[in-house]
């Protein structure tokens, strides 16, 4: 049985992967190598300088590229970086149309570092896919899309933006990284690109960075290829090592964290001293039927807001939080707790981020896979 013809559940263990060809190795061995002996100029066994490629990354890639039914993975130093590669694709004078909900560090970059090379970024809400239409032009070359939106959980129509990008001609990028391929694939969905930070959920165990993308088309994953070895943001084979065996254990995690999602969010929901609870298993959730469409679950991001909170309230909330941990990122075993105007949302102007919903009481959860009783326990001494 090809690996092609596996289910989900199986492609996160044999997903693109095969037993090492010198001892048998069912584990890909970590190459902790930069270079590699050639016979003469060219011959080589595929590998010839770890920029380039790496048996370890390689592993890490063609599973990648497994559990997002694509053909083509790359492996990155980082989220970012693999957001950067993509960027790259552009040139001088082209736009693009963004989630105005998005992880800080995107905005960053895209402001920042490519804004002052010429190339316009559009940020709007897109939970009504009709109101990308007015911002696309001839010079419109990207769509990017992150669904759940981070932190305030939009749920975007993925089928309906990329319907609307083949229209146009223009490719449609999807950050994956909130809801992973367990729970949601955008290249099914017609997506041109995923993108992942597997720093998170798919490394699982908050010990690596990550980035990862996937494609289905050869002449995007060739282009993708040559950035990626011409700029050269490529992570490391332990790193590799690390996140495939985070993968190979995605399945049953994210499995945790849904159950425990649902309970956290219904007792957030039920709390006399909770204004919202942004959630998108909820039925008022907007764009609820969405997810329920293209989701399988809603995952274990949850964002709210107590009553009459302020930014004070919100720091005094998650500083009193004992088995939630207080830190930057999300999609460990272990619960993290975060407050985005301070933090991930931290280089998002205020005025820009209040815009979308990221205000000073905004508290966000990674839901963990710990006993969900001892997490309720824990945000009820919190919240007081």
């Amino acid at each position: 049985m090809g690996s092609k013809d596996l289910k989900f559940n199986s492609k996160t263990i044999h997903g693109g992967q095969h037993p090492d060809k010198a001892y048998g190795a069912v584990m890909p061995p970590i190459y902790q190598t930069s270079t590699y002996a050639q016979t003469t100029p060219g011959g080589h066994k595929g590998f010839e300088y770890s920029r380039s490629g790496n048996p370890t990354r390689t592993a890490l890639e063609n599973s990648l590229a497994s559990i997002e039914n694509g053909k083509y993975g790359l492996a990155f130093a980082s989220g970012l970086a693999a957001m950067d590669a993509v960027i790259k694709l552009l040139n001088p004078g082209d736009e693009v149309v963004s989630t105005n909900d998005l992880y800080g560090g995107s905005y960053r970059l895209f402001k920042q570092i490519f804004e002052k090379y010429g190339i316009t970024f559009h940020f709007i809400g897109m939970q009504d896919p009709g109101k990308i239409e007015g911002y696309i032009n001839d010079k419109t070359k990207l769509i990017w899309v992150e669904t759940p939106t981070n932190p305030m959980m939009n749920i975007i129509n993925i089928k309906a933006v990329s319907d609307m990008a083949r229209k146009h001609g223009v490719l449609l990028a999807v950050d994956n990284t909130f809801a992973t391929p367990y729970i949601q694939q955008p290249l099914d969905l017609g997506a041109d690109i995923v993108m992942h930070s597997a720093t998170k959920y798919l490394g699982g165990h908050s010990d690596v960075v990550v980035g990862g993308l996937v494609v289905k088309d050869k002449t995007l994953a060739d282009k993708l290829y040559f950035i990626q070895n011409a700029s050269g943001a490529v992570c490391g084979p332990m790193d590799s090592f690390l996140v495939l065996r985070g993968i190979k254990t995605l399945h049953v995690r994210m499995q945790r964290h849904n159950e425990n999602g649902i309970a956290i969010a219904n007792f957030l929901a039920d709390h006399p001293k909770i204004e919202k609870v942004y959630w998108p298993g909820f039925e008022d959730h907007p764009n609820h039927n969405v997810a329920k469409e293209q989701m399988k679950g809603f995952g274990g991001m949850i964002s709210f807001i107590t009553k009459g909170s302020n930014y004070d309230d919100a720091i005094k909330i998650v500083e009193k939080l004992q088995l939630f941990t207080l830190a930057e990122s999300l999609g460990g075993v272990e619960s993290l707790a975060g407050h985005p105007a301070s933090m991930t949302h931290a280089s998002i102007p205020k005025e820009e981020r209040e815009k979308s919903g990221v205000v000073d009481a905004l508290i966000r959860l990674s839901v963990g896979i710990e006993d969900v009783d001892d997490l309720i326990a824990d945000l009820e001494q919190a919240i007081g």
